[in-house]
């Protein structure tokens, strides 16, 4: 196979210094019949074969030397064509400098190499870029492509027209461009004409026959993607969207591995870049561990994590399955053999100080909790022994081994709390900074909401009911949330443990919160079935609105500005000792401390 390759290669140089060679005589040919107005008969033929032959052999060595012949460039591109000029510029200055000495006196014209090398250049440049655009047009897509538009005719439109034109398997062929800038009407990428702007597709996709729309355009915005969205489906067509530019970076897409288009992609916001790379210095060498490494937020931590090239990260969850996952997607094996996953329960402080002490972390990131908001209204027991006295026994195993950078990952239900989850990751974020006060170091909380995609959240249980046929559910028609990214989320608290202070709370500006019942019929008709919405009131404890900033809290952005940095008084750990929540107990008859100023819920039992 490697022989066959070989061999491959060597014909293909052969064949190119052949051309380049050829290239070469016609130019100096053409170059001696204008200098001597083609009348051949004055021409001294001899000097000037043997002026050919070395140039030649000039051409050939400089060639090979600048890498030329070597297939280092992509047949007929910009690099190459560039490293043409540099050969030729050699090769016109090797021979051309002797024969301007002596040109005459060997009966060879002086000027022979100056008029031979541009002509050279152009002769060598055009044969690669026909062969280039007979490769192009042997390897189009087939006949079974389907047909698509590209919204957008810029840098990225380009790459990804260039792609599909020469992906003989590529399932999409370009038949058209769309792009609102007026400047770029009447132009062609490869031969694909821009067809009008956004208003006029609809009438594009009729005239080019289009099937499909490709989003070509990075970063675009929700309001974009809803608009797009509105007018392809009165086209008729699918749309769909190139992978975010950190996925093709990371090598988890490639440019080409477009998707359809979803509700997450059309949910409202621009996701917020907050840089976290210029903080996360923190982590780097450092043993860092991860409660509730199984889930969805923690798994995606853990992975976000392990780029910044810690020490050691372990990962530490109750849920084996989870495990398995989040070491299947770092280490590219599941055997649950190593010592980087770690099988306990945040509600047994014996066993976790037990870890601690063995595996001494410096980083402690604390995702483990129950987050559900209408079962622990149920039980709120669970609650309890879960996000309150479970961070309480992680602060503790961290304190006792001298963590240094402890970030508690909460919610946005802790502001001006109205259920037990609220009220209950209220009391983690009160101890987190107890911690803080009692330590002196950056223990911390992270406070956001509804994340998108994650284990159990909206969007997939929406995306079950419509496949199951209806009826969704939502319980008021007026309801709103604040919505990010897996990835926004998991930025933030890395983040938070480079740019917050000992005791504060960090919270995201996740912009406007978003209706659910626009979610809920947009995805419906996404989904092209007739699906029935039914409204089952709220639940009890469940805000008809969420806040991010509690009442009496700050809301200062002193690093980032869309980085809120607030604080919550400290609660000492020895106000809960004794404490018992009686299972089945609804929150609002709670007496324990801060509980016990909690409103009457505004919903029904």
């Amino acid at each position: 196979m490697i022989d066959r390759l070989l061999s491959t290669a060597v014909r293909h140089a052969g064949l190119q210094m052949g051309l380049d060679a050829a290239s070469w005589v016609l130019a100096i040919a053409f170059s001696v019949s204008l200098r001597h107005d083609f009348s051949y008969g004055q021409v001294s033929w001899p000097p000037v074969f043997a002026v050919a032959a070395v140039t030649v052999a000039v051409s050939g060595s400089v060639g090979y030397a600048t890498r030329l012949y070597r297939r280092r460039f992509v047949p007929g591109s910009f690099s190459e064509i560039q490293a043409i000029a540099v050969a030729v510029a050699l090769t016109g200055v090797v021979v051309g400098l002797p024969v301007l000495a002596v040109g005459t006196e060997i009966s060879v014209a002086r000027s022979t190499m100056l008029i031979a090398a541009p002509v050279a250049f152009v002769l060598m440049g055009a044969g690669r870029s026909a062969a280039r655009l007979s490769a192009e047009t042997r390897h189009r897509p087939g006949d079974d492509a389907q047909r698509t538009l590209i919204f957008g005719a810029g840098r990225l439109a380009d790459h990804l027209v260039r792609r599909m034109l020469t992906d003989p398997d590529s399932p999409y062929l370009p038949v058209g461009l769309i792009d609102d800038d007026r400047t770029r009407a009447g132009l062609h990428l490869y031969g694909v004409p821009v067809l009008g702007s956004r208003a006029d597709l609809v009438d594009a996709s009729r005239r080019s026959g289009a099937e499909a729309v490709i989003v070509g355009i990075a970063g675009a915005d929700a309001a974009l993607l809803q608009e797009i969205t509105d007018l392809a489906a009165e086209a008729g067509l699918r749309v769909m969207v190139l992978p975010s530019l950190d996925e093709i970076l990371e090598g988890r897409s490639r440019l080409r591995d477009v998707r359809d288009i979803a509700i997450e992609d059309i949910i409202g916001r621009r996701p917020v870049d907050t840089q976290v790379e210029s903080v996360a210095g923190y982590l780097t060498g450092r043993r860092v561990l991860v409660t509730g490494a199984g889930g969805s937020i923690g798994s995606e931590l853990c992975r976000q994590i392990a780029s910044f090239d810690p020490a050691e990260l372990i990962m530490l969850d109750r849920d084996e399955t989870g495990l398995q996952a989040s070491q299947l997607a770092i280490s590219g094996n599941s055997l649950l053999d190593s010592r980087e996953v770690v099988l306990a329960d945040i509600r047994e402080p014996d066993a976790l100080r037990a870890i601690f002490d063995d595996r001494r972390p410096e980083v402690v990131f604390h995702a483990a909790a129950l987050k559900h908001l209408p079962m622990l209204e149920q039980y709120p027991d669970e609650a309890w022994k879960t996000n309150v006295l479970g961070t309480q026994n992680v602060l503790d195993a961290s304190k006792a081994v001298g963590v240094t950078t402890f970030v508690n990952i909460s919610t946005d239900k802790a502001a001006n709390p109205t259920s037990m989850l609220g009220h209950s990751k209220r009391l983690a974020e009160r101890l987190t900074a107890a911690a803080a006060a009692e330590t002196g170091e950056r223990y911390l909380s992270v406070r956001f909401g509804n994340v998108l995609g994650s284990r159990g959240s909206m969007l997939p249980v929406f995306t079950s009911m419509i496949e199951a046929g209806g009826p969704l559910t939502i319980t008021h028609p007026d309801v709103t949330r604040f919505f990010m990214t897996i990835t926004e989320a998991c930025h933030l608290v890395v983040q938070a443990g480079g740019i917050g202070a000992p005791a504060e709370v960090l919270v995201l500006d996740m912009g406007e919160p978003v209706r659910i019942l626009d979610i809920a019929e947009r995805m419906i008709a996404m989904s092209g079935r007739d699906i029935e919405i039914v409204f089952t009131g709220l639940r009890r404890g469940e805000k008809l609105h969420e806040e991010l900033i509690g009442d009496g809290e700050s809301d200062d952005r002193p690093v980032h500005p869309k980085i809120s940095h607030t604080s919550v008084p400290a609660l000492c750990p020895s106000e809960l000792h004794g404490v018992h929540v009686p299972a089945g107990m609804r929150t609002a008859e709670l007496a324990i401390p801060e509980f016990g100023r909690r409103e009457t819920t505004n919903a029904p039992a």
